[in-house]
């Protein structure tokens, strides 16, 4: 009796065990059923709104189908739940985001400090740069200056001349006088001063009554010698330029800006110029005056700079660094220029959604200055924007991809080493019986 007791507690215990492993996989099962019929229930009370392609949002659809390119069409629900179910709209866990650098900035309204960088060549102030032409025919007999770039005072003799048409003129005076004619004297008068005489020299006909058979020219006004055409010997006549006479007083700056640019340009702003030979040193000028017509082959229009010109320091040629400064009171709604991505069809920038969520949307942008880029179309003001590493983010939003690369919730055993083949023994025996040497062996 003993023993057959000993043999049925055994059994009693393991019905009870197995009683109970059965009502908690049961369970277990009827939960996991539940909650499955739950999410299904759930899925399906989720409203569609429509249909788009994944590789392209823009193709929207009202029922399921196929897209261009032959993949199947992803819903979009009405509640945008499911960074795989909204159309650009992709999710990245925390640590990925601190792990990739993500930084963002807010879409703000405020001024563009806008300014244009280009470059200048220095020139003479041509509203007072004098050329000096002959009103006679004659030849030079002595030139008192002798190079481009010296320095000339008013009054200054610059070279003499011999014509016959002077000396003639000089002549018709005389006798206008000898005759007494006041007419003829007024009218030889005229004569000499529109052959451009000099009133020293007319001082001294009246005078002396004698013939000039040279006349010395002076300087009319001060300043510095330009296109220097003559020589002593040569013979000149009228509309032949002889000489130029510039002031240093004050220079102007011949620069150039794109066509692009030409609007954000008005006559007035002020403009900072730099010069190599002078580095440190900054000189503070204006916009004088927009030229009306655009270089046909640089596509590039001019913009005339007036500069003063402390000590003659700037030079005629020199090449100069230009910033003009635009006076802008305006506000406009502008987001870092880091934070959009151009490229030759549109240009987009991506949403920071909160959550690690982030979207690539299309907008169009208008000026730039050296930090900000205004946003005409496509944000409004307070939208948060990726500043940085949106170029791996538009990339995956673009894709409508599920961002699966950066996700740590994906499969695990995928990334594990495979596991050496079990070898089937009844295999192995059959390759064996298969192996002549073997089958000999057993012979």
């Amino acid at each position: 009796m003993t023993n057959k007791s000993n043999m049925v507690k055994p059994l009693i215990l393991g019905a009870v065990l197995g009683s109970v492993i059965s009502v908690v996989t049961y369970a277990t099962l009827f939960q996991s059923a539940g909650d499955t019929q739950s999410n299904s229930a759930a899925t399906s009370e989720r409203k569609v709104l429509y249909w788009v392609g994944p590789m392209s949002p823009d193709y929207k659809r009202d029922k399921p189908g196929m897209s261009p390119m032959g993949m199947k069409l992803i819903p979009v629900y009405a509640d945008g739940g499911g960074a795989s179910n909204s159309p650009g709209t992709i999710k990245v866990n925390p640590d990925v985001i601190n792990n990739l650098g993500v930084r963002t900035a807010v879409a703000e309204r405020r001024e563009l400090h806008m300014s244009i960088k280009t470059v200048g060549y220095i020139k003479y102030d041509e509203d007072q740069l004098l050329h000096i032409h002959p009103r006679v025919a004659g030849w030079v007999e002595k030139l008192y200056v002798k190079a481009a770039g010296d320095p000339v005072k008013k009054g200054q003799p610059l070279y003499d001349i011999y014509s016959p048409e002077l000396v003639n003129a000089q002549e018709e005076w005389i006798l206008a006088t000898d005759r007494n004619n006041k007419r003829l004297i007024k009218a030889a008068e005229y004569r000499l001063e529109a052959l451009r005489l000099p009133k020293s020299a007319i001082k001294r006909l009246k005078k002396t009554r004698q013939v000039m058979q040279k006349v010395t020219m002076y300087a009319p006004k001060s300043g510095v010698l330009d296109n220097l055409a003559i020589r002593e010997g040569n013979y000149i006549k009228p509309g032949t330029s002889l000489m130029s006479i510039g002031t240093l007083k004050q220079v102007w700056v011949e620069a150039e800006v794109f066509e692009r640019q030409a609007a954000q340009v008005a006559i007035g702003q002020p403009v900072t110029m730099s010069l190599d030979f002078l580095p440190g040193k900054d000189w503070l000028g204006k916009v004088d005056y927009i030229y009306p017509t655009l270089d046909t082959k640089t596509r590039t229009l001019r913009v005339r700079l007036r500069f003063d010109n402390e000590n003659d320091a700037l030079k005629p040629n020199m090449f100069a660094q230009v910033i003009i400064h635009s006076q802008n009171t305006d506000t406009s709604l502008v987001v870092p220029s880091e934070a959009v991505i151009r490229s030759g069809n549109m240009d987009r920038v991506v949403l920071a959604l909160g959550e690690g969520r982030f979207k690539s949307v299309k907008v169009k942008i208008g000026r730039l200055d050296d930090e900000y880029t205004e946003i005409l179309t496509g944000l409004e003001a307070g939208t948060r924007v990726v500043s940085s590493a949106q170029f791996l983010l538009d990339s995956e939003s673009s894709k409508t991809s599920d961002f699966k690369r950066m996700d740590h919730q994906m499969d695990h055993d995928s990334m594990k080493p495979a596991k050496p083949e079990v070898q089937d023994h009844n295999n192995m025996d059959n390759m064996d019986n298969m192996d002549p040497k073997n089958n000999e062996q057993s012979e």
